[in-house]
């Protein structure tokens, strides 16, 4: 068996032959975590096959490297490997997203009990069946667990947050996303007692506020991703706090907090320098100050979504390409004042770049299309994703240029409507391992004729 953590009581014992009586000895055992034992050997006293003569800490090594289906299969494989499969050393990564439908709460009881502190990590996402009391059951018995899922458990409340903040003390990351239940007072136990968190996603969570964010971030130091989509009672006083606390950050997600402002996003740029993913996308009070605070301070960042926020210009964003050089994903969908200018900025300082998304950016043309195909192609860029849906003004002249751009694999050209067929033709036989999407709307149907109705035959007409 694995050597367990320190303060676990399971005895590591060694596999031997059996004694010259036959009978079976404590080393011919299995010691399991509720310390009964079982034998691991066959009926003539051995190990059954050569695979199994090696020791176990070996299979149960290899064991550990297998998802739970293919740990479920060894088990049938013989009586030994069925033994070995159970043990708690091999269960400490746990992910029951594939099975949510059939996830009861007995079933986390099972687990809970058989790892025990051996678990580190276990993702529940999806499995609505779930009670609090599994979850107290559950963090009774794993109080080492360190990254814990609960995405979309839409029956936990405040209460599990309870048993997490008594047993779970060593937890670093923390999913609660549409858990809708949890309020400020499941948050505050959160941070009173899992002081270790760095990483907390309370996204759709609505009935958190701006009480229940001060409080995580004064008590959890260590904070270094915020995921907080849809929490449209946080406000910029949140955001100042979460500025004030966390030096560390290194993500922050705002998706559809529709209340801040630029007053909270000034504070991130001017004490979080270590930012490298930030959403601000549905944020429709955000404007270049903004961006020049972000580029001011946050010279790291790699990952900015600005969907939806159409007071940004392209003001912002020549001071923001110019300061973050490591810029790789940008999504400025929706962002209706930005124009080429921008695409020449993003074309002469940020070659990193990865993925671009301009769709419904309607003052985008073929110019700045071709100033960015350009640079890829003379600096080796390496965009793969360029999303131009609802761009009226490019045309097959931007799709030509495209063709000296290998390194793309996507290219999103819905309801461009000057883009041709003949165009997409042209850059499919170029970039051959590229997907291209586009659509075209069916051509309209000429008027009805309006001569004599058909006939089916002589005597008989169409009414």
């Amino acid at each position: 068996m694995a050597r367990p953590p320190k303060d676990d009581k399971v005895t590591k014992r060694k596999m031997v032959k059996p004694s010259a009586s036959g009978k079976t000895t404590p080393q011919d055992t299995h010691t399991r975590l509720d310390g009964s034992q079982k034998s691991i050997l066959s009926d003539d006293g051995q190990p059954d096959g050569p695979v199994n003569r090696l020791p176990k800490e070996l299979i149960l090594r290899v064991f550990s490297f297998l998802d739970l289906v293919a740990l479920c299969r060894c088990a049938s494989v013989c009586k030994y490997w069925n033994v070995l499969a159970h043990d708690g050393s091999v269960w400490q990564d746990v992910d029951l997203f594939e099975f949510q439908r059939d996830v009861q709460s007995p079933v986390i009881d099972g687990i809970a009990k058989r790892c025990g502190f051996f678990l580190k990590r276990l993702n529940l996402r999806g499995c609505q069946h779930l009670s609090d009391e599994a979850l107290k059951t559950f963090a009774f018995h794993c109080q080492h667990i360190e990254c814990l899922v609960l995405q979309e458990c839409k029956k936990v409340t405040n209460a599990t947050c309870r048993s997490l903040s008594k047993h779970c003390a060593r937890l670093r990351k923390l999913n609660i996303d549409s858990c809708g239940l949890i309020d400020d007072e499941g948050l505050i136990l959160v941070a009173d007692g899992c002081k270790h968190l760095e990483e907390i996603n309370i996204s759709w969570c609505t009935r958190i506020t701006e009480d229940g964010i001060r409080h995580l971030v004064t008590h959890c130091k260590h904070l270094r991703s915020i995921v907080a989509k849809g929490c449209t009672n946080l406000r910029d006083d949140g955001v100042r706090s979460i500025a004030d606390n966390c030096p560390d950050l290194t993500q922050l997600n705002l998706f559809n907090c529709v209340e801040i402002t630029d007053v909270g996003i000034k504070l991130i740029g001017k004490q979080c320098p270590d930012l490298e993913q930030i959403s601000l996308s549905n944020c429709p009070r955000v404007t270049d100050d903004s961006l020049l605070a972000l580029a001011n301070g946050c010279p790291k960042i790699k990952t900015l979504e600005l969907s939806g926020c159409n007071l940004v210009t392209d003001l912002g964003f020549n001071a923001l390409c110019r300061a973050c050089p490591d810029l790789h994903y940008l999504d400025l969908e929706e962002c209706v004042h930005v124009t080429d200018a921008t695409l020449v900025n993003i074309a002469t300082f940020n070659h990193k770049m990865e993925r671009l998304c301009l769709s419904h950016c309607e003052l985008i043309t073929d110019d700045g299309i071709q100033h960015l195909a350009r640079s890829i192609a003379a600096t080796s860029g390496n965009l793969k994703v360029l999303e131009l849906d609802n761009c009226p003004l490019i045309t097959d002249s931007a799709l030509d240029v495209l063709q000296q751009c290998p390194s793309l694999q996507r290219i999103d050209l819905y309801d461009c409507q000057q883009v041709t067929r003949g165009g997409i033709r042209r850059l499919k036989v170029q970039l051959k391992n590229a997907k291209i999407h586009a659509y075209f709307a069916p051509v309209t149907p000429p008027p009805p004729n309006q001569g004599p109705r058909p006939r089916i035959c002589r005597c008989c007409s169409i009414l």
